[in-house]
């Protein structure tokens, strides 16, 4: 569990009905009715600008935000999902040391380091079918947070986020521990899909 935080999850496994089938994949992603007010979401888009994924982000009333995951068309296994700093998903925009896209979407929200960014978020299961849902809720920010200034997104991954949770066997510079990737990113990869959360 990340420290200083109260986060819960709830994963699906399996078939998810996501709406009519998409070419090449388990179905497409149908957004939702728009949220009641107090609500925020986002349409996650991977770099060739095809929809992948749904957010709905709902005030819970008590302190505390619930974020809602539907996606398909993913590639199976865990991925890294994060909120990042900026309300920006430009697939132009490429990282100068990867080349990756949606760099614009800048570091992860909140200050510190991986994992204890308010962002940092627990993986996200995609089934072989190319679906998942999710359902995270968290005390570490509010929908008013992520909606102003210079708003805020959420990316997905390519690889699983190891949370920082490196062992003694891994050495950088000759000392145990986390790297400077590791603490940045919790090595979860490139950046395959990014969503704007703005206000609905």
């Amino acid at each position: 569990m990340l420290r200083q935080t109260c986060l819960a999850l709830t994963v699906a496994l399996g078939p998810v009905s996501l709406g009519a089938a998409a070419p090449g994949g388990a179905g497409a992603v149908t957004p939702s009715p728009p949220p009641s007010p107090g609500s925020a979401g986002a349409v996650l888009k991977n770099p060739g600008g095809q929809t992948v994924g749904v957010v709905q982000v709902q005030d819970q009333g008590d302190g505390r935000v619930k974020i809602s995951v539907t996606a398909a068309n993913l590639p199976p296994g865990f991925h890294g999902i994060h909120v990042h700093r900026r309300g920006r998903c430009d697939p132009r925009s490429a990282d100068p040391a990867t080349g990756g896209p949606f760099f614009s979407a800048g570091a992860h929200l909140g200050q510190g380091l991986h994992p204890d960014h308010a962002g940092d978020l627990p993986d996200l299961l995609v089934g072989e079918d190319g679906t998942a849902t999710a359902s995270y809720v968290t005390d570490r920010f509010t929908v008013d947070r992520l909606v102003t200034g210079n708003g805020t997104s959420l990316v997905l991954h390519a690889a699983p986020d190891n949370d920082a949770n490196i062992p003694d066997r891994y050495r950088t510079a000759g000392r145990a521990g986390p790297d400077a990737a590791t603490l940045k990113a919790g090595d979860s990869g490139g950046r395959i899909a990014c969503g704007v959360i703005s206000r609905r």
